[in-house]
């Protein structure tokens, strides 16, 4: 020990665990949400198993995440012995102190909730179903495909971003009038709007073209996912 009386006071041990349990329940809590989020009536993109999930105790038709919220409220318990524990230091004089006391029954409870919180979040992740007609669906809200058209124009029709950026406007507007996604709109109306966009311009205003197009390390083209799936896969049978 290079310094007793910083060995005997220190508990930067027990608040670096609690840090790092935090910062794990933190990104549970946001998978959680997403989880909660997905599986609601209003996106249906998921659906949790019976056995992670409860029956509305007053509306028969609706399944409760249970799980998920339970995550999501365990994440405040843990953020609690961090800031429980920060507390009990701040004020403490140099040389040990009862008050040091306070940090086991905060460390103990946070491992044994994160470790709880991995298995559960584990078994329900992997009975959960994933809907993905519905998560398409919702792709042809929103006109997600706009930027994709703006950056063709100033690809392929060399016209300026910001005479793309107003095109596409105008294209976006059409398409609101017509009640349907950027992407299921023809080619006519695009024309109509500006004689310089071309017919294959379709294909690029496809939701799958829009996905694919993101093939920096890390985007969400396919062939890019595919690899990031492959690097966890691998991440995961070497920590084991």
């Amino acid at each position: 020990s290079i310094n007793c009386l910083d060995t005997v006071s220190d508990r930067d041990f027990a608040l670096e665990i609690l840090f790092n349990i935090s910062t794990l329940m933190m990104h549970i809590s946001r998978l959680a949400e997403e989880i909660i989020l997905w599986s609601s009536y209003e996106f249906r993109f998921v659906e949790l198993s019976d056995a992670y999930s409860t029956g509305s105790s007053i509306m028969p038709q609706k399944k409760n995440p249970d799980v998920p919220e339970l995550l999501r409220g365990k994440t405040g318990r843990v953020f609690g012995n961090l800031m429980g524990l920060l507390t009990v230091m701040k004020g403490l004089p140099l040389a040990y102190n009862k008050d040091t006391q306070e940090d086991k029954e905060g460390v103990f409870d946070s491992v044994e909730t994160a470790e709880i919180s991995l298995e559960i979040l584990r078994e329900a992740l992997k009975t959960m179903t994933v809907k993905p007609q519905n998560m398409a669906r919702a792709c042809k809200l929103g006109h997600l495909s706009a930027t994709d058209l703006a950056d063709y124009l100033v690809e392929h029709c060399d016209v300026p971003f910001r005479e793309a950026h107003h095109i596409t406007g105008r294209a976006v507007a059409r398409a609101e009038v017509l009640g349907i996604d950027l992407s299921d709109i023809e080619y006519s109306e695009l024309y109509a709007i500006d004689n310089r966009i071309k017919e294959d311009v379709i294909a690029y205003l496809a939701i799958e073209h829009s996905m694919n197009a993101r093939t920096s390390q890390g985007g969400t083209a396919e062939v890019r996912t595919l690899e990031q799936i492959i690097y966890f896969d691998h991440y995961l049978k070497d920590i084991k």
